[in-house]
């Protein structure tokens, strides 16, 4: 085994999967080091959740190299379901148990011994805010608090790998910073986290590193300040006076769109060039009053990798 599964927590190298006809995964790799939050991104049909599926070990692949905390999810799953928090994009809550019951339940499972679950489960209560619903049914609970009781219930034996499909759907606005926290927190402590969103904006924030899927097949692994880096985005300029910023822009080149009351847009800028033009149209004595990117840097790169699907 490579010295690069041992330090990481999901090695994921060749994988194949078919379903009959399909092909699902076409020699997919990915990697999801401890202490970071790595972001799975692509399309519908893309192949995230097969690959997830495979490393929960609710899946066996065709072909390829797979490590989960340094173990083979086939030849060593239960040792692999030990480690590994695995919240899928389903709640699978037991409607006829109480809150408290569901988690205790789910930390028997999971060995966690009598002394120490009570104490863990009101911890995790309290870390998905749901220390009030504890006594009462899970069937009381809204979308938003069934998924963040599935949250719990992954965090509940500790786990040093996390695996997370569409965690944040059904959350409110505030439930998704705490799930960002928490996230963020977990990687502090050196779990590794595997995070398949859409919510990209929301996974910008949480994530260190992305991983690109398109096809069944890995675009790119990048880090998340690399793509903030380089990837060209548009960008908004207003200012008091828009036909005096027209002009300057038009000396400069600059392709500008339609004047809204937002704003102007300009054409895709990388973060070096957006600075000189601000800069530029300041010493022109244009009365700029804001200037910032339009959507989020992920936002722009899915966009690009996507872009022959169009």
């Amino acid at each position: 085994m490579e010295s690069s599964d041992e330090s990481a927590g999901v090695v994921a190298r060749g994988v194949t999967r078919r379903f009959g006809a399909v092909e699902a995964l076409r020699g997919l790799d990915l990697t999801a080091p401890r202490g970071r939050v790595t972001g799975l991104v692509g399309p519908n049909g893309a192949g995230k959740t097969t690959l997830l599926l495979i490393l929960a070990t609710l899946l066996t692949p065709d072909s390829g190299h797979v490590r989960v905390d340094g173990l083979d999810p086939m030849r060593d799953a239960d040792a692999v379901r030990g480690r590994l928090g695995w919240m899928p994009d389903t709640f699978g809550v037991y409607d006829q148990l109480t809150v408290r019951e569901y988690l205790r339940f789910f930390a028997a499972a999971y060995s966690v011994p009598k002394n120490d679950a009570g104490a863990r489960i009101t911890e995790l209560l309290t870390q998905v805010h749901l220390t009030e619903y504890g006594d009462l049914g899970v069937h009381v609970l809204s979308r938003g608090q069934k998924q963040r009781l599935a949250l719990a219930r992954a965090l509940v034996h500790r786990p040093s790998v996390l695996l997370l499909d569409e965690p944040a759907s059904g959350l409110d606005p505030r439930s998704r910073i705490e799930l960002r926290d928490l996230l963020r927190g977990l990687a502090a402590q050196d779990v590794a986290v595997l995070v398949s969103s859409h919510i990209l904006t929301e996974l910008e924030e949480i994530a260190d590193r992305i991983v690109f899927v398109d096809r069944g097949r890995t675009v790119s692994e990048q880090a998340m300040a690399d793509i903030a880096r380089d990837e060209p985005r548009p960008w908004r300029v207003r200012a008091l006076d828009p036909e005096l910023l027209r002009a300057a822009l038009d000396r400069r080149g600059v392709t500008a769109g339609a004047i809204t009351p937002d704003g102007t847009a300009l054409p895709p800028l990388s973060e070096a060039d957006a600075a000189a033009l601000l800069a530029g149209l300041v010493s022109e004595q244009v009365p700029v009053v804001s200037f910032a990117p339009i959507g989020s840097h992920l936002e722009t790169a899915y966009l690009a990798m996507t872009e022959e699907r169009r």
